[in-house]
């Protein structure tokens, strides 16, 4: 009876088991995520884009490709070309979005989910896009009931 006792006492419980396994080692079954985080996983497809031996910014080229579009495109707005620079900037977040769908590791390009990642890269380029098409004066785009809108409300005001 006391060895049984001593037995149990030595069995620490940290996440939730289910009966041991062959061995006698208690198992883990459930897909819970344990109630202490002790380290942080990496996003799905967050490998390095290029073998470990390759100099640091070639594992990193897909984010170094899409940094250095936007940092053109925020040179462009700079230089007062303030259209074109904002549609390269939209367009580095859209090829951001592509090489996270695409390419199955893109290094520090991946910061969450793939799902979530191309969703974000995607929306926000393809904002970014459209306002840098709809800026006056003479837009390359016009929607009718934005402008609707934007008359309706300073005119309420």
């Amino acid at each position: 009876m006391e060895a049984d006792v001593e037995g149990e006492a030595e069995v620490t419980v940290r996440d939730a088991i289910s009966a041991p396994d062959a061995s006698g080692q208690p198992r883990r079954v459930t897909r819970r995520f344990p109630l202490f985080t002790r380290d942080t996983a990496r996003p799905e497809g967050g490998g390095r884009a290029a073998p470990g031996d390759a100099p640091a910014p070639a594992r990193q080229w897909p984010i170094l490709a899409v940094l250095g579009l936007v940092a053109i495109g925020l040179l462009l707005t700079a230089l007062d070309f303030f259209r074109v620079g904002c549609l390269l900037v939209g367009v580095a977040l859209l090829v951001g979005g592509v090489m996270r769908w695409v390419l199955p590791d893109v290094g520090m390009l991946a910061v969450r989910s793939r799902f979530t990642d191309i969703a974000t890269y995607g929306l926000l380029g393809a904002a970014i896009v459209l306002m840098a098409m709809m800026v006056q004066p003479n837009p390359w785009l016009q929607i009718p009931f934005l402008k609707d809108t934007l008359h309706f409300t300073v005119s309420s005001g």
